[in-house]
């Protein structure tokens, strides 16, 4: 095994594989990032985050990984953008390499459906009541595909017309999270 040379992000971000689209030839789309949310980790992206990184890096200078692993590089980013919702990702997954085309076919049959964003912190600022950390800007290094994203809600939205489906572990992580907030606005107001 060789070692890793290159810089390495330090911090990774799990967040949502919302497919817009699979093609038949490995393309797809999706947002890596929700700006505004707050994941299991309890750091929130903030829109504008990634604005620098992608002027100085484009799409070609992000790499498309599978599992973050720097020796299983999958496919190539062909859109990488900020948009009001999140960051909007378009790939093409390489044909040509083995593990591409597995993620390819676990993506279809809903198996994998996360992405997880690799990057180093430029600047951030945390509340102290709350504790979450809000990344103001970060620079953006890779964003793979993964098992188990960072965000609970984190699922594939639509492939070739699949349903949104909620299982009852994200409902049960919502509810539990609408119940303690509710909490502690009555603990703070009483």
């Amino acid at each position: 095994m060789h070692a890793y040379r290159g810089p390495r992000p330090t911090a990774r971000k799990f967040a949502s594989l919302e497919l817009s689209g699979l093609g038949g030839d490995g393309t797809f789309s999706g947002y890596a990032s929700v700006f505004g949310e707050v994941d299991l980790g309890k750091d929130v992206i903030e829109r504008g985050a990634f604005r620098h990184s992608l002027v100085e890096r484009g799409a070609a200078g992000v790499r498309m990984l599978y599992q973050h692993d720097p020796h299983e590089p999958i496919g190539t980013w062909s859109v990488i953008r900020e948009d009001a919702r999140g960051l909007y990702v378009e790939g093409l997954l390489s044909g040509g390499v083995a593990r591409a085309r597995e993620v390819f076919s676990l993506m279809k049959s809903g198996a994998l459906d996360g992405l997880s964003i690799g990057f180093r912190t430029v600047k951030a600022r945390t509340d102290a009541k709350t504790g979450v950390r809000r990344i103001l800007e970060a620079d953006l290094w890779e964003i793979s595909v993964v098992t188990f994203p960072m965000l609970p809600s984190a699922r594939v939205s639509n492939v070739k017309h699949a349903r949104f489906f909620r299982d009852r572990e994200t409902e049960l992580v919502r509810s539990l999270r609408r119940t303690a907030k509710l909490m502690m606005a009555t603990t703070f107001k009483g």
